[in-house]
């Protein structure tokens, strides 16, 4: 986000809203498990509507863009995240989620980097400015 420390921690300028309040374990290989639907079905929307002033929307991972988006997410994290600009106009952004094992996405997909990042950037620092 290109956003310091202090700002991406302070809790009246951005939220940070998981799909889940719990954390579902780890699958064979370590990994985690993805969040229960239960979760996000019984009380997200009821939080979102408690942020009726959202400027900017980040929506890490397949399972956030699923829920958000529906059908219009694709068929892939890959093809959701390629289509990002669809979804600006709704001031959401599409992005994988942001750990070690998606270094070989990153590689694989450099416009990730010189597309997307610059435009999430410039519309988080105009969604703290303003």
């Amino acid at each position: 986000m290109g956003v310091t420390e202090a700002e991406f921690y302070d809790a009246t300028r951005v939220a940070i809203v998981p799909m889940g309040f719990c954390f579902p374990g780890n699958d064979k290989k370590g990994g985690d498990l993805p969040p229960m639907k239960r979760c996000a079905e019984t009380w997200r929307a009821d939080l979102l509507a408690q942020l009726p002033d959202l400027k900017v929307s980040i929506l890490v991972g397949g399972y956030a863009q699923k829920w958000h988006l529906g059908k219009r997410a694709g068929k892939s994290l890959t093809h959701t995240v390629r289509n990002w600009q669809a979804f600006t106009s709704e001031r959401m952004f599409t992005i994988s989620h942001p750990t070690l094992r998606n270094t070989g996405w990153l590689k694989r997909n450099p416009w990730f980097d010189a597309d997307v990042l610059p435009e999430l950037r410039r519309a988080a620092w105009d969604a703290l400015d303003s």
